[in-house]
């Protein structure tokens, strides 16, 4: 069979596509366009759709009766913007995600991909709590316990938490638990480790270069919810023993990008340079 479609027709629908869900979607899509308090007509709908403005106005009316989407004014002025509805259900959305449950398929694969220990953690009072965690099925195992309270200044957990929240925030957790030292590499000089932090949030992944126990690396990356907040962090972990400096990098990039699927699965969306 050959493929008559050229390279630039739209893709082929799914078998059980409903068109007109579909479009009920797309307009959804272009009413979360506009600013905060610009409204569109049915005009601009169907333009910016691609529809005529007897479906526009159909749609329209089906989603306005579920509140789903909301109108004001009349004729020729009425605008139609998105409804609280659509808030109602975020909510729900939101209760029934379980960050556990997100997180913790995304844990197996990168410990079958990096062949380390990988975990998940959730701030708790300036500290990382590790509430799941994937292990190596092998003789040499690390001590990784469920619960255990992670330090935000040398631990890969802990400094990814960290990395996530402003600076004076950041600043507080410092002042308050101080930085410890815990091995020769730990750093614990605060003006060096609120600059550390800026670098771990521009790569987007912190590494524990033997700083919290000797012989031991750790590489965390944040977890953002669907409003940027970061609500806990994975990691992996290893013995530094016969690891290349060079391979810490790639480590740290699918950490992060495990990290950033986890965050995609709670509603966040990344924007490069952001």
């Amino acid at each position: 069979m050959t493929n008559s479609e050229g390279p630039d027709s739209p893709p082929a629908e799914p078998k059980y596509w409903v068109k007109s869900v579909a479009r009920a979607a797309d307009i959804l899509e272009v009413l979360a366009a506009p600013a905060p308090g610009n409204g569109l007509s049915v005009t601009e709908v169907a333009q910016t759709c691609g529809i005529s403005k007897s479906a526009a106005f159909g749609t329209l009316q089906t989603l306005r009766s579920y509140g789903l989407v909301s109108d004001d004014g009349e004729g020729m002025s009425r605008r139609y913007r998105l409804g609280m509805g659509l808030a109602r259900l975020g909510d729900r959305a939101r209760s029934q995600v379980s960050l556990r449950g997100v997180a913790h398929p995304v844990l197996r694969e990168l410990t079958a991909a990096t062949g380390m220990a990988s975990r998940l953690a959730v701030p708790e009072d300036g500290h990382a709590v590790v509430v799941d965690q994937v292990e190596l099925d092998q003789r040499v195992r690390l001590d990784l316990r469920m619960g255990q309270r992670e330090l935000p200044h040398c631990t890969g957990l802990g400094k990814a938490l960290l990395s996530a929240v402003p600076e004076a925030e950041a600043a507080r957790v410092v002042e308050r638990f101080g930085l410890p030292r815990r091995t020769p590499r730990t750093i614990t000089d605060p003006a060096t480790f609120l600059a550390h932090l800026k670098d771990i949030d521009r790569v987007g992944y912190a590494l524990d270069d033997e700083e919290d126990a000797e012989g031991i690396i750790c590489i965390g990356a944040p977890v953002r919810d669907d409003h940027g907040v970061c609500v806990g962090a994975i990691s992996i972990t290893g013995l530094k023993l016969g690891l290349p400096a060079w391979k810490y990098q790639e480590l740290g990039g699918r950490v992060r990008d495990a990290a950033r699927r986890v965050s995609g699965a709670l509603g966040w969306v990344f924007e490069e340079g952001v």
